[in-house]
């Protein structure tokens, strides 16, 4: 029988699912040509990149594990705390028990096509999700952990079953009746608050995208808001906008 081209070979395991590729590899082992075994070798990365994925996502179901005895439980953190321009957004989420997305994580973590792309599979996915916003203005009136607690409450609320229990990236948040665990660095020790974190960044960071239109001598779509060198001579020369947190911003104006 004749062999397989190597090029077609590569085709084959370009257009391969994840699951497929064991298969591939036991298939093509044997061949003993260099540019297979090579490709042999990609596969086998994959796979094993894969399968170390995998156990990363069931250590980070822990908690929901703990508590598996709650029905409904939540994931809630928030973004925008430190940006001197911008409203905080808080995310809340309710996974399904048998959730499968992988690649959640602290949403620093992941790139921004990444949180793009986990954004539309969580919001597919997940039981129930909720998102709340606190202007600058509120801000400036409450202060920002108020601020952080008020729009945390608002994405809860939002929730459709509501949360039995609610997991929370470090803080324990007020004037609510459910079950509350903090969690230091819960982002990327929980799977529902690294899925939390990742619908209120990419939701706050297409907000601050949409601002830069409005305002654009002030670079937000790249600072979001944030401090950078280039936004504080900004403001020092053109003076705040709307957005801007009064509170933040009086050692520049």
């Amino acid at each position: 029988m004749e062999m397989k081209k190597i090029g077609d070979i590569k085709t084959e395991l370009e257009s391969l699912d994840v699951l497929q590729l064991q298969q591939f590899i036991d298939a093509y082992k044997v061949d003993e040509r260099g540019g297979v075994q090579k490709l042999v070798n990609t596969a086998e990365k994959r796979l094993e990149k894969y399968m170390a994925e995998l156990t990363r996502t069931e250590s980070i179901k822990k908690y929901e594990k703990e508590y598996d005895n709650y029905l409904y439980i939540c994931g809630i953190d928030e973004v925008g705390r430190g940006p001197l321009a911008g409203p905080v957004v808080a995310g809340a989420v309710i996974l399904p028990k048998d959730c499968d997305i992988l690649y959640i994580n602290d949403s620093k973590k992941l790139s921004a096509a990444k949180r793009e792309e986990l954004y539309d599979e969580i919001m597919e996915k997940a039981v129930s999700t909720g998102l709340g916003f606190v202007s600058p203005e509120r801000i400036d009136e409450i202060n920002i952990l108020q601020a952080t607690y008020e729009a945390m409450r608002q994405a809860i609320s939002k929730l459709d079953p509501q949360p039995d229990l609610l997991l929370n990236d470090a803080v324990t948040i007020p004037g609510l009746s459910m079950k509350q665990v903090p969690i230091i660095k819960g982002d990327a020790k929980s799977i529902s608050i690294g899925a939390a974190s990742i619908i209120a960044k990419v939701t706050r960071d297409r907000l601050m995208e949409e601002y830069d239109h409005m305002f654009p001598q002030y670079g937000f779509a790249s600072n979001k808001g944030y401090g950078s060198a280039e936004h504080i001579a900004a403001i020092k020369e053109y003076g705040p906008t709307l957005i801007h947190r009064r509170s933040f911003i009086k050692n520049f104006i």
